[in-house]
C-alpha cells in the first residue's frame, strides 16, 4: 500500500532515499505521464515521488509544499496529472484545485490525502478533482488511477463512491447549523453558543433540534461523532 511505503520511507536515513526530482523543475521531454505532487510533508512528498518515478510510464516533474506553490508550478509546467493533498498551508487543496481549474478547466487532478470525511470527499470532487484517494491506497490502485485520469476518465474507489452518493442524498446542514454544531461539539452550552453567534438561546435550541433531526441522532455526543466522521469540524 502507498501508506505502508510512506511509513517505510520515514524509517530510512536520508542517504537511503532515492533523490526526488527538484521542486518545480521540468523533466526532459518524454512520453511518460508528467506528474506534479503537492504535499506539505517533505518526507511524504518525496516518498510518493519515489513510488511514482519507479513506474516506467510516469515521471515526477515537480513538487510543491503548499497550495500557492502548486498553482504556480501548474501554471508554468502544465503537468498531465496533479496529486493534491487537502490540508496545505497558505492555500488549501480545494482552493488550489479551483485556481488551477480556472486556468485550465480540463486540468486532471487527483486528491491524495489522509482525510476521508464525507464533507472532504464532497468538496474535493465538487471542486473538480477526477479522483479522491486516501494515502493507505494500494500502490497498484494509485498507478491505475493516474493512468485512468490521464486517459480522461474519472477514478472513484467503491467506498468513496458510496459515501459520496450518500452525502448527496442526505439532508444538508445550513451554514448557521454548521456553526452551531462546531460550537456544540466543542462543549459550549446553548447560552455561550448564542453569545458567540449573536443569536438568542431559543434560536440556538431550535438549531440544535434541527441538527439532531437531520443527523438522526439523540445527543450532542452522537452529533459530535457524526460531525467528526463527515469531516465537518475543519471546514
Amino acid at each position: 500500500m502507498v501508506g505502508d511505503a510512506l511509513r517505510r520511507s520515514m524509517e530510512l536515513p536520508a542517504s537511503g532515499m532515492r533523490p526526488s526530482v527538484p521542486r518545480c523543475t521540468q523533466a526532459a521531454d518524454s512520453p511518460a505521464i508528467r506528474v506534479l505532487i503537492v504535499d506539505d510533508h517533505t518526507v511524504v512528498r518525496q516518498a510518493i515521488a519515489q513510488l511514482v518515478n519507479m513506474e516506467h510510464d510516469m515521471n515526477v516533474v515537480a513538487e510543491a509544499q503548499d497550495g500557492r506553490e502548486a498553482i504556480d508550478a501548474w501554471r508554468r509546467l502544465r503537468p498531465d496529472i496533479t496529486l493534491m493533498d487537502l490540508r496545505l498551508p497558505d492555500v488549501d487543496g480545494v482552493s488550489a484545485i479551483g485556481a488551477i481549474r480556472a486556468i485550465e478547466p480540463k486540468a486532471r487532478i487527483v486528491i491524495l490525502t489522509t482525510f476521508d470525511g464525507d464533507a472532504d470527499i464532497h468538496r474535493g470532487i465538487c471542486a473538480g478533482a477526477r479522483s479522491y484517494l486516501i494515502k493507505d491506497v494500494r500502490r497498484e490502485d494509485l498507478f491505475e488511477c493516474i493512468r485512468e485520469v490521464h486517459a480522461g476518465r474519472s477514478f472513484i474507489m467503491p467506498d468513496v463512491a458510496q459515501r459520496l452518493a450518500a452525502g448527496i442524498s442526505e439532508e444538508q446542514l445550513s451554514n448557521r447549523e454548521l456553526a452551531v454544531l462546531r460550537l456544540l461539539t466543542a462543549g459550549q452550552p446553548n447560552k455561550l453558543i448564542g453569545a458567540a453567534l449573536d443569536i438568542s438561546e431559543v434560536t440556538v435550541k431550535s438549531h440544535v433540534q434541527a441538527i439532531f433531526r437531520k443527523l438522526n441522532v439523540m445527543s450532542r455526543t452522537e452529533a459530535a461523532l457524526v460531525a467528526q466522521r463527515r469531516g465537518w469540524l475543519h471546514l
